[in-house]
């Protein structure tokens, strides 16, 4: 695959080039061949998408600072191209680039509704809150064809299910026919992520994905159909979007938000490279200051992947935003920490019958 110069970043994708994976044993590099061959002369990089069939669908992790046990992911990668998404060095695990790779070479999980049916009805299995969208978006764009979320929010409603859903997407506005009667139930909430009002600046951190209008748009029509939702102002990038988390707050409220979180952007693994790149290909005269203050709330470096740090950061100017994000939300009545805000109800869970199955006398 060509990879472009490091400043020259490709129209529609938030990464400006394809770094090698940290497993890889050669590094690919862009170099001059004399031929004075133009990006605009070559043809446009395609999304592809690969069918994969994994042996389970539900994950599960420990972690302190993770809100749930339980998550599913129908897909690996994401077309949304958000340059600074923490699921980027997942992709090296396939010897793929973190890269634009991530962006455009995606995979599918078509049978990811019935390994959930299969895992739901083994006898050990202990209900709890399932997170649709922990690592890459459930409602990136091929899921308007691929269809997976939805069928699993299908297995999910008949089995009585307690879902939570992160999403940038207003595609999640095509399942309000069921996600409103489970969350009638008190079985689903949503968390509508939005980092910046400033669409310019959505347009390169988040190049496909929603504008940021039509995501608080998103809001209020999934508040206007009863489902609880929640905004996840994430990620806060000092000096170049932590000034807006109050408007972005205030924004959701009037839109029907009841609940909020948020996270300091984290630079793990390949992301330090990709954003470094990002800042010198679109802010260059600010490059410098941001990775600056980053370092300030990463003790001198620019990522700590300790528990309970990791998510906000450590010193005076993340204990500052820190600070604001609670007091913003105590003045507007915002519920604030978990990211979908809301405590779910797993006690109706209830496997129904499959056909062929002995009905039950009591």
């Amino acid at each position: 695959m060509f990879e472009p110069d490091p400043l020259t970043p490709l129209k529609g994708r938030g990464a400006v080039r394809n770094c090698s994976g940290r497993f890889e044993k050669n590094t690919r590099i862009a170099v001059d061949d004399g031929w004075d061959l133009e990006i605009s002369d070559l043809p446009p990089l395609r999304t592809q998408v690969t069918e994969e069939s994994p042996r389970k669908i539900i994950s599960r992790n420990a972690s302190p600072d993770i809100p749930f046990e339980q998550s599913i992911n129908p897909y690996k990668g994401c077309e949304h191209g958000c340059v600074y998404c923490f699921a980027r060095p997942t992709h090296a695990y396939m010897g793929l680039s973190p890269g634009l790779d991530f962006e455009s070479r995606l995979f599918a999980k078509e049978n990811a509704a019935q390994l959930l049916e299969r895992e739901l009805r083994k006898p050990g299995y202990r209900p709890r809150t399932i997170q649709l969208g922990s690592n890459t978006d459930p409602y990136q764009p091929i899921e308007k064809t691929r269809l997976i979320t939805r069928r699993i929010l299908e297995v999910l409603s008949r089995f009585n299910h307690p879902v939570s859903i992160t999403t940038k997407s207003a595609l999640v506005l095509r399942d309000i026919d069921l996600l409103a009667p489970m969350a009638e139930r008190g079985l689903a909430a949503v968390s509508v992520s939005v980092c910046t009002l400033d669409r310019k600046l959505a347009r390169t951190l988040e190049p496909r994905a929603p504008t940021p209008e039509r995501r608080l748009e998103t809001i209020e029509t999934l508040a206007a159909a009863g489902i609880p939702v929640a905004v996840m102002v994430a990620p806060m990038i000092p000096v170049l979007n932590d000034a807006e988390m109050e408007k972005i707050l205030v924004s959701a409220v009037t839109r029907g938000a009841s609940g909020a979180a948020y996270i300091l952007l984290r630079l793990p693994l390949e992301i330090k490279d990709l954003f470094t790149d990002w800042l010198q290909a679109h802010a260059p005269d600010m490059a410098a200051h941001v990775l600056s203050q980053m370092r300030e709330t990463r003790s001198g470096a620019l990522y700590v992947s300790d528990f309970k740090t990791r998510m906000k950061g450590t010193g005076p100017r993340a204990d500052l935003l820190a600070g604001r994000f609670h007091l913003a939300c105590k003045r507007l009545g915002l519920l604030a920490g978990r990211p979908s805000g809301y405590a779910l109800d797993a006690s109706q869970f209830n496997p129904p019958p499959k056909a062929g199955d002995q009905l039950r006398l009591f």
